[in-house]
Order: structure tokens, then sequence, then C-alpha cells
């Protein structure tokens, strides 16, 4: 029994683009079906010429199709969208949503957490990254972006290797561990330093929440620069539903700089998520924990943070002292992922655990009359 082209389109439906993460029957990329008795041809359109998971996208069509009762062989032809496909295609995406708005302002579903810290080197970045892993991997659908612009990392803590695909002015970002990611590392040439100035490093935040197709997420998680400074003010323009997640270590030196970068939230008005402390102790063979950088900094921290707030700040958990964190960071592979039984992988995970919630509209405007 051959199959028909209602089948076939039907089959196509379940074949979802590798970066957007929708059916490619929905985003308008099926041009033509053919179906010559056992025989299927399928001609695709790309949304550019140089997409890098086009022969993902090709393997994923023949698999499908493939498995229909009746068929031989199937053939795929790849093109490129024209002008007007690529207009519709935006349209699509942005759901009727203005150009140059940010989609995730009052009324949105998706929690923005902005990872803070108040100094550099207390692994802020490491803790964004596998947080944003381990919620990827209990199901929930995660973007990060990178705003530290001057000390970006995240693209190589991720294992990011290609660059966003653009649709004229509409850029999607790539997905690695099931998490998408945007920074400027990806468009710089090597590792050219980025050098600009408090408008540009706005500007730049800007782009990268309305021009970035994020799609429908439970989570974006903002990876700050250290401090409060440029970026820390206009995250709370942009973002002004953004809560503040606090890193810091137990040492009292980096958690009287941390409680700072917390006490932003009272002057622009935005609430704290929590407080984790990174790098708590180092565990030894014989069982025993030395605190390398001393202890306490992380209760410190909550309750001066409590205090000035008015409210009662959550401390979200303490990580582990660990090298497979850093390890994991340079090969691409969160920790939570490459030894999800290790004590910092546990500890990560509780804390992503607690900063999620089930996504409901209690509370949210209905706009009904």
């Amino acid at each position: 029994m051959s199959p028909t082209e209602t089948l076939v389109r039907e089959a196509l439906g379940r074949v979802l683009d590798p970066e957007i993460r929708r059916p490619i029957t929905d985003l308008g990329m099926v041009r033509s079906v053919a179906v010559d008795g056992a025989d299927v041809a399928v001609e695709v359109s790309l949304t550019t010429a140089g997409c890098p998971l086009k022969a993902q996208l090709e393997r994923d069509v023949t698999r499908e199709v493939s498995a229909l009762e009746g068929v031989a062989s199937v053939r795929v032809a790849l093109g490129v969208m024209d002008d007007a496909q690529r207009a519709a295609l935006k349209d699509v995406l942005r759901g009727g949503r203005p150009a140059r708005e940010v989609p995730f302002g009052p009324g949105s579903l998706t929690r923005v957490v902005a990872v803070a810290s108040g100094k550099g080197g207390v692994g802020k970045s490491s803790v964004t990254v596998n947080l944003a892993a381990a919620m990827a991997a209990d199901g929930l659908r995660v973007g990060v972006l990178d705003a530290d612009v001057h000390g970006f990392s995240v693209p190589r803590m991720l294992g990011v290797t290609t660059a966003p695909t653009r649709v004229d002015d509409m850029i999607i970002p790539p997905v690695a561990h099931d998490v998408k990611v945007v920074s400027i590392g990806m468009f710089t040439q090597g590792n050219a330093p980025v050098v600009w100035r408090g408008p540009m490093l706005h500007r730049t935040l800007e782009q990268f929440l309305t021009d970035v197709h994020w799609g429908d997420l439970d989570v974006l998680l903002l990876d700050l620069p250290p401090g409060t400074g440029d970026i820390a003010i206009s995250v709370a323009q942009l973002l002004p539903g953004a809560e503040l997640l606090v890193v810091t270590t137990p040492q009292a030196a980096a958690a009287e700089v941390a409680e700072r970068a917390g006490a932003v939230a009272r002057q622009t008005k935005q609430s704290v998520a929590g407080v984790v402390e990174n790098m708590s102790w180092m565990e030894m063979p014989d069982g025993s924990r030395v605190e390398v950088f001393g202890s306490g900094g992380g209760e410190a921290v909550v309750e001066r943070l409590g205090d000035l707030l008015r409210v009662p700040v959550p401390f979200l958990g303490q990580v582990p002292l660990d090298v497979r964190v850093r390890e994991g960071g340079d090969a691409g592979v969160p920790l939570v992922l490459a030894e999800p039984d290790a004590p910092a992988a546990r500890a990560l995970r509780e804390v992503a655990r607690g900063l999620s919630r089930p996504r409901g509209l209690a509370g949210r405007p209905l706009g009904l009359t």
C-alpha cells in the first residue's frame, strides 16, 4: 500500500527544526511533497543557505518518512527560503509581537533570573551553566543570555561551537544540551576583546532580548558581569520583573561584596530569588572537609539582605569545591550532565529545583473584560 501525501505531511509534522525546535510544517519549511508509488520526494526550504544543522534536518526527515508503511525510498532536496518565506517565518515566530519589543515583559510566563556576584572569581558562570543544564535535563525550556560582555565564557562552558543563524534581522540562537544560548562571544573574531562603554553594553543587551528568537521559555538565565555597573542597571530597565540570584563564596570579603550585588534589588525594585554559596568546602579522600575559603559567607549574605530588603531571602544551597566543575566547563559539558552523582552536581541540581516553579496564570493579567 502506497503512502498518501497527507500521511507524509503528518510524518513531517514530527520533524522539528534543530534550532527553532518547532515542527517544520508549522514554520512553512516544507515546499513540496511528491509521492510516486513507494518513492517519496520532499523539498525543504532552509532558513539560510549556510544552515549549520542541515544534515541533521535531512536525517530527521528521512527517518520519519521512511517509517511510514509502504515507503521504499525517500529523497530530500534542500533549498533556501525566499524573502517572502522568511518574512512569513518571522511573523510566525514573533506570534504577532512587534519587532524591537522585549518578550519578557509583564504578563510573560517566563521566569527571568539574573545570576549576579559582587566580584569575579566566585564561580558565577559555572553556577549559571550548570543550573541551565540541570533545568533542561528536568524537562524545562531554558535559555542563557551571556550578559558578561567583557568577560564572556558561557559558549565554551556549554560547548557551543556553531554561530547563531540569522533570518534577516532575527537571530536564532544555537542550542547546546537542550539550552538556547547567545553571547557576544559568538560574534567576535577569535579571542578578541570587547572594548565598549555603557551605551554599547545597553544596546547589546537590548538586541539580545529583542532580536533573538528565544521562543516560549520556562526560564531565562542571565549571566551578569561582576559588580553593580551598567549591565545590572540595564537589566533592571529592560527586565523589571527579573529576579536576582546572588552567588558568593564562604569568604567574608566575598560575602560583603556579594551583599552589594543583591542590594541593587532595593534600588531597582527587583526581588532576590536566593543566595548560593559556591566553593563551600573541599571533600578529602578520607571523608573530611577542608574549608578552603572559610565558612559562613552564604548565611551572612542571606541574613544581611533579608534585613536590608525586609523580606526573607532563601538560602538555596552550598556547592562543594570540585575540580570537575572546572574540567566540565573547559570541556563544554556541565558537571550536572557529565557526572550527575558528584556531590557538587547533586548540590547544583538541588539549587536548580529550588528555583524551578510550575508555570501558571495566577496573579497574571488576562486582559479580559
